[in-house]
Parts: C-alpha cells; sequence; structure tokens
C-alpha cells in the first residue's frame, strides 16, 4: 500500500488572462488622464475667470460620462440609466454653483467685504 503525498500549491493568477480586457483598463486610464492632462493644463495657462470654470465643469462631467459607463457597467445598459445618474448630479452642482454665486453678490452689495 503506497501512501503518495502531493502538495499542491495555491496558483495566484487570473483565469482566463484576457489580454483584450487589460487593454481596455489602459485606454480608459489613458482616456482620464488626458482629459485630466487638459485640466491641468488650463488651470496653469488661462486666466480666471468663469471662462475657466466653465471649462473644468465641462470636462468633469466628460470623465463623469466616462467612468459611469465604463466602472459602473452602464455603458451597455439603456442611456437613460446613465442620465438618471448623471443628472441629478448635474442639478446639484448647479444648485451649489448658483447658492453659492448669490451668496457672494450678496456679500458684496451688502458691503460686507473687509479691504
Amino acid at each position: 500500500m503506497s501512501h503518495a503525498h502531493h502538495e499542491s500549491t495555491p496558483s495566484l493568477h487570473v483565469h482566463p488572462k484576457d489580454p483584450a480586457k487589460i487593454r481596455k483598463v489602459w485606454v480608459t486610464a489613458g482616456i482620464l488622464a488626458f482629459v485630466t492632462g487638459i485640466e491641468f493644463i488650463c488651470a496653469f495657462t488661462m486666466h480666471r475667470g468663469p471662462f475657466l470654470t466653465s471649462i473644468f465643469v465641462l470636462l468633469t462631467f466628460v470623465k463623469t460620462f466616462y467612468i459611469v459607463g465604463e466602472f459602473m457597467h452602464l455603458k451597455y445598459e439603456a442611456k437613460i440609466l446613465i442620465w438618471s445618474i448623471v443628472l441629478p448630479v448635474m442639478f446639484i452642482i448647479w444648485l451649489i454653483t448658483a447658492l453659492l454665486m448669490e451668496g457672494g453678490y450678496i456679500f458684496v452689495e451688502r458691503g460686507m467685504i473687509f479691504n
């Protein structure tokens, strides 16, 4: 009677290794890095003001749509599902911006700025 002892060592590799998925992750990271690079270039080369702010908001929405589509896997679902997530966020950002602008205007008009 033979007692064969086989030790199995656990292997830590992905089955199956899919180069297409790995490439997709790198492409996604590259696109997000590219848009962020544009934001950095705009931040350091343009004059501060409403135009620069609107560029930041626009590029943020581009990244938001891309992240929601890719990482939440909603790109392959109905488009209304993406809009149901992104649209409320857009309105909340608009509300915060409007309240800050209005609050700043009232602060300036009442002469409460300390020089």
